[in-house]
């Protein structure tokens, strides 16, 4: 199954690749899209030193680690949210009857190699954090753990999105403020927000342990609102209880999924 789902992003890479002045620019323009998130929080620090006590610096740390996860779930997972045209048209039908999962298909389908730019910025913010905090190392070993705990849960999120499209058959915009909604609250420090948002994104909806309760821990920080200490640990366990529900979601929309007849 995994070798099928990259042969087929293979076929949708050569594709692109066949039109290398618009791979190209649009890997570039990407890049630059996504650096202008970066540039507002540059802004805001050109006004303030710090940010509901966080520096420039811890900031982009906890941008780049969640800009990291989210860019890699948008380029290889969020096309499943074109499963309410599918099913407006009558197309999904095509995928439910080949012997490979209908998720494969459709995360694969129409695959837009060109949003690596993305990933490139996320990583190289990432990267320079990192460099510029001078962490203690014998933390470091989260940084890899918080990125692939964001990869599941943004990647729970869309798959959860793409389940309500059974329910909803043509919301696709409601779906996406749900998904990049996600992301854009987890840009910055939780601190900014009430007590009962941090609440319900830690302990509803798991976006806490994208970024923020793991990177208290990297960076040797107090969490403003009390939570216990074993909460920094306990991002692959969140990640994992929603993974386990948005498959159960998924599985329960395809089941009740009706043909167009088409």
């Amino acid at each position: 199954m995994v070798r099928t789902y990259f042969l087929l992003l293979w076929t949708w890479t050569r594709a692109a690749a066949a039109y290398p002045a618009s791979f190209a620019l649009m890997n570039l323009l990407g890049f630059v899209t996504a650096a202008i998130d970066v540039a507002v929080i540059l802004v805001i620090f050109a006004n303030t030193t710090t940010l509901a006590g966080f520096s420039r610096d811890e900031v982009l740390f906890l941008y780049g680690a969640a800009a990291l996860a989210f860019t890699i779930c948008d380029t290889f997972v969020s096309n499943i949210d074109r499963v309410s045209s599918h099913i407006r048209t009558g197309t999904l039908d095509t995928f439910l009857i080949r012997p490979v999962s209908a998720w494969i298909q459709l995360t694969a389908d129409r695959f837009q190699i060109t949003r690596l730019g993305r990933i490139l910025q996320a990583a190289l913010v990432l990267g320079y954090a990192i460099t510029a905090l001078g962490l203690d190392w014998r933390r470091g070993w989260m940084i890899p753990v918080m990125v692939l705990t964001g990869i599941v849960i943004f990647g729970a999120l869309w798959t959860l999105a793409g389940a309500a499209q059974f329910v909803l058959t043509d919301a696709p915009e409601v779906v996406n403020a749900f998904t990049y909604g996600s992301y854009q609250l987890s840009q910055y420090p939780l601190g900014i927000y009430a007590r009962d948002v941090v609440r319900g994104v830690t302990y509803v909806l798991p976006l806490a342990f994208v970024n923020w309760q793991p990177g208290l821990y990297v960076l040797g920080r107090d969490d403003p609102f009390g939570t216990p200490e074993y909460t920094r640990f306990a991002g692959p366990a969140a990640a994992l209880v929603l993974a386990l529900v948005a498959a159960l979601a998924w599985r329960q929309g395809v089941r009740h999924y009706r043909s167009t007849g088409s």
